[in-house]
């Protein structure tokens, strides 16, 4: 029996895996308790200032329920701090003098995995950020789970009875 070809969620899950493993261990290389996980974050922040969880997400392309996660745990690291907004259910996010003094050392590592990223799609012959990026924005024009069961249908068509008691 040959081996199967790994699916695009494995290879993508073991990507992330690779980079943020080794951009993890980076940061702690540099004397940096972060994560990169609270870049986007840190960025938005540094940018907006302070600003809405629901924001954050927005302007971060991640989901509220991430950026909600992410910034509870930079509260407990020290790196964020909330207080509630104008809606109760509403808490505004942020950066603390702890983390606005590491900013010059973010920064730099930024910029050295910014370009470690690069040499890695020179590399590759391929532009990975634009890659993702057309592949984002043609599953926010037609969602996967659209072409899942547009390709189930197709299949089902193709062998009628496969899946049937006949």
């Amino acid at each position: 029996m040959t081996p199967s070809r790994p699916t695009l969620g494995s290879l993508l899950r073991h990507l992330i895996e690779l980079l943020d493993g080794d951009v993890e261990a980076a940061y702690r290389a540099a004397g940096l308790d972060y994560r990169p996980r609270f870049t986007p974050v840190v960025r938005v922040l540094g940018e907006l200032g302070p600003s809405p969880i629901r924001t954050i997400a927005a302007r971060a392309g991640i989901t509220h329920s991430a950026a909600s996660q992410t910034v509870a745990e930079m509260v407990k690291k020290g790196l964020v701090a909330t207080e509630p907004g104008e809606d109760a259910r509403e808490r505004i996010v942020h950066l603390t003098d702890a983390a606005r003094a590491l900013l010059p050392r973010l920064k730099a590592q930024w910029a050295a995995t910014n370009a470690a990223a690069d040499g890695l799609s020179a590399e590759l012959g391929l532009d990975l950020p634009d890659i993702v990026s057309a592949a984002i924005a043609r599953l926010q024009a037609r969602p996967f789970l659209d072409r899942i069961e547009a390709e189930r249908r197709r299949l089902e068509d193709c062998n009628p009875t496969e899946g049937t008691d006949e």
